[in-house]
């Protein structure tokens, strides 16, 4: 029985879709383990899959309630990328496993690691950041340099991280017993090889760029896995059934300080009754609170149920929460904060799901109004959504992952 390491590092929507992926390849018959911050164990545990600890609870670090600027310095810190290779390996150099599936900042210790067991590895990736003449990487934000510029962006940026953290992967090498080869020379190595690479989103919502070199592939959205026996909370059922359906406005992972909360529920607040909706706002990491009669906080929920009840979703536009709104066929307003962010927010107005993209820098109540009232108004943009999510839904990115990985091990 083939043994399969997933390793991922990051916030729910770094780890969540990954439970789909772990259940579809235990249903194929293979033993799967899923290694990432110990804030996900029980999701991971309850899709039946093993758990290995990468880390603490970030909730619990001395990061609680810093600003953004301090969180995202800290996300690409030397030291803190030193300690995510390091912790990788640890949670993984003693598992039998056959093969490694790695997150982009589980790659640090997680490819030297596959390199000295002499095991095969894939890359997974929620959004596109190889080099392409169509766009700049997505973490990059929403512009374009045209087809050369952003090819240039593409390279600059792995080259910016290879100069950045070369002395890490080094150290990580000469801890397995590697031998000392430049990142750079290693990256190089990957791509003459043709290392595979998954690109876990829609093909209809971002097509692969015709440029990308083989191994390089877009399989589908990678869906979470969600317990069966998951009920809704009564009062949430009943707050539904009480009136049509609500706008849906949250952040998902999105940390910020109490006063920065404080700030955000008053402006959803206003902005949903100003615009003669119902809503549901979910606290999620930043401890939104909002209510009325006509306004539901809510915890948790499985956005697969929640948001086909919604007549719209505002959300910060993260991989995952993007991806859960296109399948349940609504319309989206996008609040991008920082990373990939914008560049989903854009793609959601190029296919017609979306007219109104607020920006965190900017959001106030007065503009959250009009986004969701030209949302709520406009019929076309549920109709583009209902056909879109009918083609997402013909696609199975878990079973493209089966597949590439009985594939490789054949």
């Amino acid at each position: 029985m083939t043994r399969v390491a997933i390793a991922t590092i990051g916030t729910r929507g770094d780890v969540a879709p990954l439970t789909g992926v772990g259940v579809a390849l235990r249903e194929a018959g293979h033993e799967v383990i899923l290694a990432a911050p110990s804030a996900h164990a029980e999701e991971i545990t309850g899709a039946g899959l093993e758990f290995r600890a990468i880390g603490g609870d970030v909730r619990e670090s001395d990061l609680k309630g810093a600003n953004l600027l301090r969180l995202l310095t800290a996300a690409i810190a030397p030291s803190v990328i030193r300690w995510m290779a390091n912790a990788v390996v640890d949670a993984l150099k003693d598992d039998p496993a056959d093969v490694l599936l790695l997150t982009p900042f589980a790659e640090f210790g997680g490819l030297p690691l596959a390199e000295a067991r002499g095991i095969p590895s894939i890359g997974l990736r929620f959004q596109p950041l190889s080099t392409t003449a169509a766009h700049p990487p997505s973490v990059l934000g929403s512009w374009s340099a045209g087809r050369a510029g952003n090819r240039m962006a593409g390279a600059a940026g792995g080259a910016l991280v290879d100069r950045l953290y070369g002395g890490v992967i080094a150290d990580v090498r000469k801890q397995l017993g590697l031998p000392s080869v430049p990142a750079r020379a290693l990256r190089r190595q990957r791509t003459e090889a043709g290392w595979p690479i998954m690109n876990g989103y829609s093909p209809t919502v971002v097509p692969r760029p015709s440029d990308w070199r083989g191994g390089l592939d877009v399989v589908g959205y990678w869906w979470p896995h969600v317990d069966p026996a998951w009920q809704p909370p009564s009062e949430l059922v009943d707050f539904l059934a009480a009136g049509p359906p609500p706008v849906f406005l949250g952040f998902g992972s999105f940390m910020t300080s109490e006063k920065t909360a404080a700030r955000l529920s008053e402006h959803a607040l206003t902005a949903l009754r100003a615009a003669g909706v119902r809503g549901v706002v979910q606290a999620g990491w930043a401890n939104l609170q909002a209510s009325g009669d006509d306004v539901l906080t809510i915890g948790e929920a499985p956005h697969e149920w929640l948001f086909p009840r919604m007549a719209a979703v505002v959300h910060a536009c993260g991989a995952g929460t993007t991806a859960a709104g296109l399948r349940a066929g609504v319309p989206a307003i996008g609040v991008p904060v920082a990373g990939d962010q914008a560049f989903w927010a854009r793609r959601l107005r190029e296919l017609g799901v979306s007219t109104a993209t607020v920006s965190y820098w900017r959001v106030n109540a007065e503009r959250l109004t009009a986004a969701i009232r030209d949302t709520v108004s406009n019929p076309a943009l549920k109709t583009n959504a209902e056909e879109l999510a009918a083609r997402m839904a013909k696609e199975d990115g878990a079973a493209a992952v089966v597949d590439a990985v009985e594939n490789l091990l054949s």
